[in-house]
């Protein structure tokens, strides 16, 4: 019944360590629309910026910064991804580790977003 994922919704306490992080780090594509909101652009899908107390309705029941863990696919090598994130200073807080993906298995890293989202950061894995 389902295909795929669309877009989902990031709720956030700091809107622009938010896009700081998401546009200046992961390297998405920040894009305003409808009235004044925004959203993170990569591949074929989005995530939806919601702030803290401003959020669009409908919203989830009980949105929060922090509730998120989230799995990307790397656009480059992975060694590559963990240059840049070293050099911008940022902690990883995990990896490079193995884990088991939606179609294949992954080398991962794991940071943290400004809201303390854990973002994992993958590649495929050799077999």
């Amino acid at each position: 019944m389902i295909h795929h994922l669309d877009h989902l919704v990031l709720t956030t306490a700091d809107e622009q360590a938010c896009i700081d992080f998401y546009v200046g780090l992961l390297g998405m594509t920040l894009e305003t629309f409808g009235q004044g909101r925004k959203a993170f652009k990569f591949g074929g899908q989005k995530i939806n910026l919601h702030v803290k107390g401003s959020e669009f309705e409908p919203k989830a029941h009980l949105p929060v910064p922090g509730a998120l863990d989230l799995c990307f696919i790397a656009a480059r090598p992975l060694d590559e991804v963990i240059a840049r994130i070293r050099e911008r200073g940022v902690r990883i807080v995990e990896g490079p580790v193995r884990r088991t993906g939606a179609s294949y298995p992954l080398r991962s890293i794991y940071l943290r977003d400004p809201d303390l989202n854990l973002i994992e950061i993958s590649e495929r894995a050799e077999a």
